[in-house]
């Protein structure tokens, strides 16, 4: 999102520190008289040119044209000529802030950007076109607890209305904390709330969830593992198995991105799944797809082949040691890692380092690779799970996705399907469609904010017809 919705994996080291070439979303508050005015902007870069627009969440204004965006040492220049804007700031590094100056008119006003968005500002909730208007069938909201864990989950059943459905669906989201609808408030998209809509409505059961911690869930989300929201998707099979009126009715898994990982690993070992549905799902070693995800990342911002050669080289040999040292006890594992850190640090070029200090980058890397999460996440083959798949299996992904790239995802996922005796399998690419499955021009994530269209017809459409057709 992700994180970047999908679902976002993190991008580390060399790509962390070109990054700070100012892209992405920024917040900030402007402080008039008692009322707040939030600002928001979206810098993006289209080959040497930096492009930016604006919000005024609390104006309803979005998506504001700017006419220049610069960035050079350190100094970001945002003007907007026809509204006598202009704001002028430096990027601190160690801080991952913007400090400068927001002018309009007469006013000249402190305004302080960072990548996180203020826990008072009012949220962007623009209908999107295929947010559903109206809903002819049961919405049941429900929770179940995950024993194990000791944490309830909060959710939403949706059943067609009429003769009983025969299949019935749990969606599970990507990476980071999302709430039942898959949302990014940054991104102003709802996937699961369109992939629930539409499916109910094919005569498809639905159940979407608050990750734990998230919305109406309780449970800690920062500290736990892939495995644990493993647990949180069983509990919601044993949840949908303990209600009489699904006897008898199949119960599917489909996940998203991270989620793709995490439904192999249930209906591996859980029987009572009778099919599996995987959007933009990893099919590669972790390691090896981070390294794709972090040079595709870096290309589409226009980074230097030379930047991107040398990230390939630091974050294969990161993740290498990270698999190595991980069933390490905690204090030997840190110790052998900042080694490995600061080793490569010091082989990086200057200009890698996007103007930071060594130990200025270490701290932002370990500060990422040590989490519970990314120690188990990274160590990760989905194969060894998806090779004891007996049930159904339809995996999907789109030619523009650059967060787990289309062909060699899908390439893991069916040798791992045939090498485990799968016979009932599909893996289908879609054309242009991007890590949502929206109809894209580049995948960049910078364009999941500015598509309308939420979920691509053809992805819908596909997943229906295979999940009804299913005996």
């Amino acid at each position: 999102m992700k994180k970047i919705l999908l679902t976002c994996i993190l991008a580390l080291v060399t790509l962390a520190t070109y990054a700070q070439t100012i892209t992405g979303t920024w917040y900030g508050t402007l402080k008039i008289g008692e009322n707040p005015l939030h600002v928001v902007f979206h810098v993006t870069k289209s080959g040497n040119d930096y492009v930016t627009t604006m919000d005024s969440p609390d104006q309803g204004a979005m998506g504001i044209a700017t006419d220049k965006t610069q960035f050079l040492n350190n100094e970001l220049t945002i003007e907007a000529a026809k509204f006598g804007m202009k704001y002028t700031g430096t990027f601190k590094a160690d801080s991952n802030k913007i400090n400068g100056i927001f002018k309009q008119g007469p006013a000249s006003l402190p305004l302080v950007l960072t990548p996180n968005k203020p826990a008072d500002s009012k949220k962007a909730s623009v209908k999107r076109p295929q947010d559903p208007t109206s809903f002819p069938y049961k919405q049941e909201d429900i929770t179940f607890n995950n024993v194990k864990a000791g944490n309830i989950l909060a959710g939403t059943l949706t059943i067609p209305t009429g003769k009983k459905p025969e299949k019935v669906v749990i969606l599970i989201s990507g990476s980071g904390p999302q709430d039942r609808n898959e949302e990014v408030a940054q991104f102003n998209h709802r996937p699961f709330l369109v992939w629930s809509d539409w499916l109910t409505k094919q005569g498809i059961a639905v159940l979407r969830y608050d990750d734990r911690g998230v919305g109406k869930s309780t449970g800690k989300f920062g500290t736990a593992t892939s495995a644990e929201f493993a647990d949180d998707a069983e509990a919601a099979v044993n949840y949908l198995q303990s209600r009489p009126e699904f006897k008898g009715i199949s119960i599917g898994l489909m996940g998203h991105s991270e989620g793709g990982m995490i439904a192999p690993m249930v209906a591996a070992r859980n029987n009572k799944v009778k099919f599996v549905v995987l959007l933009a799902a990893p099919g590669v070693p972790i390691n090896e797809l981070m390294v794709q995800q972090s040079t595709d990342q870096m290309r589409l911002s226009g980074a230097p082949e030379n930047i991107i050669t040398q990230s390939v080289s630091t974050n294969s040999k990161l993740f290498k040691a990270m698999r190595q040292f991980n069933n390490l006890p905690e204090a030997a594992f840190k110790a052998k890692m900042d080694t490995v850190i600061y080793q490569q640090l010091r082989a990086t070029p200057k200009e890698a380092l996007g103007g930071q200090s060594i130990d200025d980058v270490a701290k932002r890397t370990t500060s990422q690779i040590y989490t519970p999460w990314f120690r188990y996440f990274i160590a990760y083959n989905p194969a060894a799970n998806i090779e004891k798949l007996r049930c159904p299996v339809l995996a999907l992904n789109g030619t523009l996705d650059m967060q787990v790239q289309e062909k060699a995802n899908l390439a893991g996922i069916k040798a791992a399907l045939i090498k485990g005796g799968n016979k009932h399998f599909e893996v289908v690419t879609l054309p242009k469609l991007n890590h949502l499955f929206q109809l894209a021009s580049t995948g960049s994530g910078s364009e999941y904010a500015k598509i309308d269209e939420t979920v691509n017809p053809s992805a819908l459409v596909k997943v229906s017809n295979w999940i009804t057709q299913l005996k």
